[in-house]
């Protein structure tokens, strides 16, 4: 596992403090990894409600379905 240092406004820290005093995650870590997978789950998300707009626009599917089911 690797390490990261990503600097933080005073506002974004007291937010993460109260996520995890609220029991959102156990630590600051687990509260960041959780953040990061649930935007990258939106993401996949957001490619398959466009896609599915594609296709009710009769335009063509792009990508692959596999790698975008392998994202949800």
């Amino acid at each position: 596992m690797s390490l990261l240092s990503v600097p933080l406004t005073p506002e974004l820290e007291q937010t993460i403090n109260r996520l995890v005093k609220d029991g959102v995650a156990s630590n600051k870590a687990a509260l960041v990894r959780k953040a990061i997978e649930f935007f990258a789950e939106e993401q996949a998300v957001n490619e398959v409600l466009q896609a599915e707009k594609e296709l009710k626009e009769g335009r063509i599917l792009r990508g692959d379905l596999k790698e975008l089911a392998k994202k949800i």
